[in-house]
C-alpha cells in the first residue's frame, strides 16, 4: 500500500528536494500557502462528507449532496472520469510538496463527484494521499508559523478528516502510520486543540521538531466536527481484531478518562461508549489492574451522576453504569466506591418496587447482579428489600423460560435472564445460611427463618424453569453461552441442593454428564464460551478456556448425588466415573508443573471414593479404575513433596488405599507401581502426627497443622483402608515394618500419653490390628511395645491389647 509514496523498505520517501530530516510541518512553496487556504475548505466537505459515507454504510447523505449535486445520482463514475481519476492520482503520487497534493485532491473533487466514488476508486485516492499529510496537518496545526491562507483550526480539522476517512477502510486503519496517530488523537480529544503541543516537538516520522513556539491554535476548544473526525479513527481502530490493545498499548483510558473528567466535546456521546467497549472486554481485569486510579474517578463521577439524573435517565443509565464496574475479585478497598455503590443500591430499592416493563427490568437487574459480584448483599439493603430482588428475579427467569419449547429467548433478554442467575446465586448462599447456621454471616442480611423458606421456595421454582430449558437441549446447542449460563446456574443450585426436584434432577443427568463430556473431550475449542466467561467475569483463576469448566461447576452435585443409591446406579451407567478420571489426568498434567491448589480435583476424588466405598464389586472389574490405580501410584508420590498440595496427596492417598483394600491376593510379584504407591502412601500418613518431650499428648504436625481440618478425616480413613489392605494383601504387613511406618507409629504411641482425639485413636488402632492379625512378627512387634509403654497411648488401645494378647 501507498508504494507511489514509500520507498522499497516501507519508509517515507523525501517529498521535497531539501536534504536530511524531514520537516514535519507541511511543505509549501511560497505561495503554494495562499492556495492551500483556497482548496482547503472544497477538499474538507468532500473529505468529511465520504466519512460520512462510510459510516452511513455507503449510502448518500441526501441533504448535504442534493445541495452541491442536484438530487441522487447513479453510484460509478463514466469511463471519462475515470481517465481523469487516473490523472489526477498520477499528479498526485508526482507531487513534489503538499501544496501540489492539495491541489490534486481539488482537482478529485471537481472531477469525481463523492456519491459516485465506489470503494475501490476511493480506496486509490486513499493510497495515493497517504498517511504522512493528514499527520503533518495535525503537527502543523500546532505551530505558530503555519502556512499562510489557512487558518489553524483548518489545518486541524482537515487532518483529522482525511485520518477519518483513510480509517474507514479496515487495512488503512491497521496501518502503522495511521496507529502512529492515535496517541496524538487522544491528546487532542482529552485537552481540547491544545493537545497536540506534547506532539509538537516531533515530527510525523519520530523525529524533532524546529522550535518550541507556541501554539497558533489560539482557543482550547475542539469544534465539534473535528471531536466527531477524531472519534471516527479511534472506533475504526477499536472494530479492528487486535484494536482494543492496540488503543490500550496507546494510552487510550487515561486520555478518554480525562476527557470525560473536562467534559470535553463529544466526550459522554461518543468517548464514553468507546471506553465502555474497551472495558467489556477480556482485557478489562488487566485495565483495571493498570489504571485504577483513573477508572475510579470515573465510576465515582458517573455514579455520582446515575443518582442525580431524573427517574427516565436513570434508567437508561444502567446498562452504561454497568460497563465501568471493576470486575469481580478485583473491587477495590475504597471506601468512596463503597460509598457509591450504596448510594447507586438507594436509588435502585425504589425502582425494583415500582411498576417496570419487561424492557426496562432487564438493565436493572444486571446492575443489581454486578452490585453483588462486587460488594455483596451487606450494601443492598434490608432483608425485605433483598426477598424482593431475588422474587423479581425468579419471576423473569420464569417467565423467559417457561415457554414452549422452539422459542428461544432473544438476545436482550438472555442478557436479563443470565444477571437473573447471578442473583439467584448470591441469594443460595444468603438462604442456606440462614437456614443451617444458628445466626446468619456478619456480610449477609439478617433473614428471617421464614424469609430463607421464602427464598429458597421461589429458588426452586425458578430452577425448576432452567431444568426445564435444559431438557430441551442437544448437542447441536452445546456451544452456546446462554446454554453454558443457564448449566452453570443450575450446577451452583445443586451444588447446595439436591433432595428438591430429585426425580427432575436424574431425568437431567444424561443430559448434564453428556455437556461436561463434551467440553471436556473438545478442549479449549469454544471461542464463544471463552469470550462469554471473560467477560462476565466467572473464570476464577483468570486464565483462558480449556474445557474443564463445565465438569468443575457440576462435580459438587456429582458428589452429592454418588452419594445416594438411585442417582448413582444413573451416574454409573452414564460412565461418569470414566468422566472423571478423564479429568483428573487431564488436569494433573498442568497442575504439577505449577503447584497451585485446585479443589476440583479433590471434589472429583470424593466422588470416586463415594463409588470405591459404594460399588465394590465395580471397581473390582471396571478398566477405569486400574487405570485410575495407575494414576495414583504416577502421582502421589510427587504430591508428598508439595505441601501446598497436602489436601489432594490426602485424596489421592485414601482414594488409591480404599481401592486397594478390595484387590484379591496377587498371583505373582507385587507390580511396581503398586509398591510405588503404598511407599508413598506409608511415608505421607507417618508426617501427620509428632510426639511432644515430656511425655505429652502427641499433637498435629506443623507441616499437617493449617490443613488439618480438611486433611484429618481423609487421613483417619486412610489408616482404615490401611489395615483392610493388610487383610487382604500379605505383602503390606511386611511393607509396614520394612518401610519403618510400623516402627514410627509405635514410637509415637509409646512416648504420647494420649491422641488428638478419640477418632484418631480409633484409626491408627484399625491400621495396627490388620497387621497384627496378618503378621506375626508385626504382631511380637507391637506386643513388646506395649509392654514396654506405661501409661501411654499405645496402652489405650483396647482391641489391639485382645489382637496382640497383651493383658
Amino acid at each position: 500500500m501507498l508504494t507511489s509514496r514509500r520507498n522499497s523498505s516501507g519508509a517515507p520517501t523525501q517529498m521535497s528536494a531539501r536534504a536530511g530530516r524531514r520537516d514535519p510541518r507541511l511543505e509549501g512553496d511560497g505561495p503554494g500557502g495562499e492556495m492551500l487556504g483556497l482548496v482547503a475548505a472544497r477538499i474538507l466537505r468532500t473529505v468529511k462528507w465520504q466519512v460520512r459515507m462510510a459510516e452511513s454504510g455507503g449510502s448518500p447523505p441526501v441533504a448535504e449532496e442534493e445541495e452541491h449535486h442536484g438530487g441522487q445520482e447513479e453510484r460509478g463514475l463514466s469511463e471519462t472520469q475515470r481517465q481523469m481519476l487516473d490523472r489526477c492520482l498520477h499528479a498526485l503520487k508526482q507531487a513534489k510538496n503538499d501544496s501540489h497534493v492539495l491541489a490534486a485532491l481539488l482537482l478529485v473533487t471537481r472531477v469525481c463527484p463523492a456519491h459516485q466514488l465506489d470503494k475501490l476508486s476511493l480506496r486509490r485516492i486513499f493510497e495515493a494521499v497517504g498517511l504522512n499529510l493528514p499527520a503533518r496537518l495535525l503537527v502543523t496545526a500546532a505551530r505558530e508559523d503555519a502556512p499562510s491562507g489557512l487558518a489553524a483550526s483548518d489545518l486541524l480539522c482537515l487532518g483529522a478528516a482525511l485520518l477519518a476517512a483513510l480509517s474507514t477502510d479496515p487495512d488503512m486503519a491497521a496501518h502503522p502510520q495511521l496507529l502512529a496517530t492515535v496517541p496524538l488523537l487522544l491528546n487532542l480529544l482529552a485537552n481540547g486543540a491544545t493537545g497536540l503541543r506534547p506532539e509538537c516537538d516531533k515530527g510525523s516520522d519520530g523525529g524533532s521538531g524546529t522550535d518550541g513556539s507556541s501554539s497558533s491554535v489560539q482557543t482550547s476548544g475542539l469544534d465539534e466536527a473535528t471531536a466527531t473526525d477524531c472519534y471516527q479513527v479511534l472506533t475504526s481502530v477499536c472494530g479492528l481484531p487486535q484494536g482494543p490493545e492496540l488503543l490500550l498499548s496507546r494510552g487510550a483510558i487515561p486520555a478518554l478518562c480525562r476527557a470525560v473528567e473536562q467534559n470535553q466535546v463529544l466526550s459522554r456521546q461518543r468517548g464514553l461508549p468507546l471506553l465502555g467497549h474497551l472495558l467489556s472486554a477480556k482485557t478489562k481485569k488487566k485495565v483495571w489492574s493498570k489504571h485504577p486510579a483513573e477508572l475510579l474517578a470515573l465510576l465515582l463521577r458517573l455514579s455520582t451522576d446515575f443518582c442525580q439524573a431524573s427517574e427516565s435517565n436513570r434508567l437508561s443509565s444502567c446498562a452504561q453504569l454497568v460497563q465501568f464496574l471493576p470486575p469481580a475479585g478485583v473491587a477495590l478497598e475504597s471506601k468512596e466506591l463503597r460509598d457509591a455503590v450504596s448510594a447507586v443500591w438507594a436509588q435502585l430499592r425504589p425502582m425494583l418496587q415500582s411498576r417496570l416493563t419487561p424492557k426496562q427490568i432487564g438493565p436493572v437487574l444486571v446492575l443489581c447482579a454486578c452490585l453483588l459480584d462486587l460488594y455483596g448483599w451487606d450494601p443492598a439493603g434490608p432483608p425485605k428489600f433483598c426477598c424482593l430482588l431475588v422474587n423479581r428475579a425468579c419471576v423473569e427467569v420464569r417467565m423467559g423460560l417457561e415457554e414452549p419449547p422452539g422459542n428461544e429467548p432473544s438476545p436482550e433478554l438472555q442478557n436479563t435472564l443470565t444477571g437473573c442467575y447471578r442473583i439467584m446465586e448470591a441469594a443460595m448462599e444468603q438462604a442456606c445460611s440462614a437456614v443451617d447456621a444458628p445466626s446468619p454471616a456478619p456480610s449477609l442480611p439478617a433473614l428471617s427463618l421464614q424469609q430463607s423458606r421464602q427464598v429458597l421456595q421461589v429458588l426452586q421454582e425458578a430452577f425448576s424453569a432452567v431444568v426445564f430449558y435444559l431438557q430441551q437441549m442437544d448437542a447441536s446447542r452445546y456451544g452456546d453461552p446462554f446454554v453454558f449460563a443457564s448449566f452453570r446456574s443450575l450446577c451452583s443450585w445443586l451444588a447446595e441442593e439436591t433432595s428438591c426436584l430429585k426425580q427432575e434432577v436424574m431425568d437431567l443427568l444424561p443430559f448434564l454428564v453428556g455437556y461436561a463430556q463434551h467440553h471436556l473431550q473438545g478442549g479449549a475449542d469454544e471461542q464463544n464460551l471463552s469470550d462469554w466467561m471473560a467477560q462476565m467475569s466467572v473464570n476464577e483463576e483468570g486464565g483462558a478456556w480449556t474445557g474443564g469448566e463445565p465438569l468443575r461447576y457440576l462435580l459438587p452435585a456429582l458428589c452429592h448425588l454418588s452419594a445416594e443409591d438411585a442417582p448413582r446406579k444413573v451416574l454409573l451407567g452414564l460412565d461418569a466415573h470414566r468422566l472423571l478420571v478423564d479429568f483428573l489426568l487431564q488436569t494433573w498434567t498442568s497442575l504439577k508443573g505449577r503447584g497451585i491448589r485446585d479443589p476440583s480435583l479433590e471434589t472429583a476424588c470424593s466422588t470416586l471414593l463415594n463409588f470405591a466405598v459404594t460399588e465394590p464389586e465395580r471397581v473390582r472389574t471396571d478398566s477405569c479404575f486400574r487405570t485410575l490405580e495407575a494414576h495414583l501410584s504416577e502421582a502421589l508420590p510427587v504430591l508428598v513433596n508439595k505441601p501446598r498440595l497436602l489436601v489432594l496427596a490426602a485424596n489421592y492417598c485414601t482414594l488409591g488405599l480404599m481401592i486397594g483394600r478390595l484387590k484379591s491376593l496377587p498371583s505373582g510379584s507385587v507390580e511396581s507401581g503398586q509398591r510405588r504407591f503404598f511407599l508413598a502412601a506409608l511415608h505421607f500418613l507417618r508426617g501427620a502426627l509428632e510426639s511432644v518431650p515430656g511425655s505429652g499428648p502427641a499433637r498435629v504436625s506443623a507441616a499437617w497443622e493449617p490443613s488439618w481440618d480438611e486433611a484429618a478425616e481423609l487421613w483417619r480413613l486412610s489408616l482404615q483402608a490401611l489395615g483392610g489392605c493388610a487383610r487382604t494383601q500379605p505383602w503390606i504387613p511386611a511393607l509396614l515394618r520394612d518401610d519403618g511406618w510400623l516402627s514410627h507409629t509405635l514410637a509415637i504411641l509409646s512416648q504420647s500419653s494420649a491422641l488428638p482425639d478419640q477418632s484418631t485413636q480409633d484409626a491408627l488402632q484399625e491400621a495396627l490390628c490388620g497387621a497384627a492379625q496378618q503378621c506375626p512378627l508385626c504382631q511380637q512387634e507391637i506386643a513388646e511395645a506395649m509392654r514396654r509403654s506405661d501409661g501411654g497411648a499405645l496402652s489405650k488401645m483396647t482391641s489391639l491389647k485382645t489382637v496382640v494378647g497383651v493383658k
